[in-house]
């Protein structure tokens, strides 16, 4: 593939456009959307401007450190993989691509419950630390399943998101009649004029697109039921106590992911939690909620320094990501942004993502006076106020 696309991938920005021309527009809007009027999937970008930085330059900031410490593991970089459902329809093995581009930017790639491959394809030590995602089901022994496998793959961290209750309306989807496999009409083909690159190295692959981890003997495994099944199994009576079951048989660092609400914070500490991510589901699914930067510093109030607090949801530039960081946020993790990234370049592209990231916080934490993530604080950080 030719490398003109990074003179033009300058930014995040830019990537998701180089994105939006690559891919037919129902696989796009499938990463891209949100749920409904898509108004918290907005807030959770234009949040970031009511936060302006407050800059020292004469602190000597000439050798700047971006590592960070993560349940025992160093990354090099504050920017952690999330999870993302059928990464492999935007590559081949879009997974692996991912997971192998995460590893070499020196931080860690999240599988999701909906991933293409199953949790075991990626069972590799030279894949760098992996967390794994699992829901809650209404067939709890089918959610102890994925734990467990998880555990006996080596996945170091397991996040529980529970914020999937019920399924969000994504009205993108519908307009496009969005499926899996895609299903393409006249319209749609006429419009993929430009989209050749995707069609030749995706058409072989599209028989083989399916949610690896709901494959099970004896049931019905092509896509169309499996998504189904998927969706069948999520249970509104979810409660705390699920938690609890999962933190009894997990063995690592329990992480949730999906709160927003500081008295849930308060309650998973007391749960036995290792973690928690801030996060909306990206705007997938209540259109309405709070944006995760502006969750955030309840949870850090709440946690009271007792477990990591990371947030997802919005981050388009490494100014976004400091800004969090110097909220008290531990990491920061990116959805969308990868998608892109692999959807252009396979795992070049990420890579790519993940170092346009990390010559963003570098020069945004030069310019602040600051050397390392651990002397970011609201120090550096002017709220504005609402007019």
């Amino acid at each position: 593939m030719s490398s003109s696309w990074k003179r033009k991938a300058y930014n995040i920005a830019q990537m998701r456009r180089l994105a939006e021309q690559t891919l037919p527009k129902p696989v796009f809007d499938f990463a891209d959307g949100g749920a409904e009027d898509e108004r918290t999937l907005r807030r959770n970008e234009t949040a970031f401007a009511d936060y302006e930085f407050l800059p020292q330059p004469l602190r000597g900031a000439g050798d700047i450190n971006l590592s960070v410490e993560l349940f025992g593991t160093t990354l090099s970089l504050p920017v952690i993989v999330g999870p993302t459902g059928l990464a492999g329809l935007f590559w081949p093995d879009g997974e692996r691509a991912t997971a192998r581009a995460a590893k070499q930017a020196g931080t860690i790639y999240s599988l999701s419950h909906g991933s293409v491959c199953r949790l075991e394809d990626l069972n590799d030590p030279a894949l760098g630390p992996r967390w794994m995602q699992v829901f809650i089901y209404k067939d709890r022994s089918f959610s102890i399943e994925l734990t467990e496998r998880a555990q006996a793959s080596g996945y170091s961290a397991l996040i529980l998101t529970v914020d999937n209750q019920y399924l969000g309306r994504r009205e993108r989807d519908l307009v496009n009649g969005f499926s899996i496999p895609p299903r393409f009409n006249l319209t749609d083909v006429i419009a993929m004029a430009g989209k050749l690159a995707w069609l030749r190295r995706m058409i072989p692959e599209l028989p083989r697109i399916t949610f690896g981890n709901y494959i099970r003997e004896g049931q019905a495994s092509d896509i169309k039921a499996l998504a189904g099944r998927m969706q069948s199994l999520l249970d509104p009576e979810m409660t705390w106590a699920d938690v609890d079951l999962l933190r009894k048989i997990w063995k690592g660092p329990l992480i949730i992911k999906g709160l927003l609400h500081p008295e849930d914070g308060r309650e998973a500490i007391k749960r036995g939690v290792d973690g928690i991510i801030v996060s909306n589901h990206g705007g997938r699914q209540l259109d309405g909620a709070i944006a995760g930067i502006d969750a955030l510093p309840a949870m850090i109030d709440a946690a009271e320094q007792k477990i990591p607090i990371m947030v997802d949801g919005g981050f388009r530039r490494g100014s976004d990501i400091v800004k969090a960081l110097a909220l008290g946020a531990s990491a920061c993790l990116i959805g969308r942004p990868h998608l892109w990234g692999v959807s252009v370049a396979g795992e070049e592209g990420v890579q790519h993502v993940l170092e346009l990231y990390r010559q963003e916080i570098t020069r945004t934490m030069g310019l602040l006076g600051v050397t390392r993530i651990a002397d970011l604080s609201p120090h550096f950080l002017n709220r504005r106020k609402a007019n």
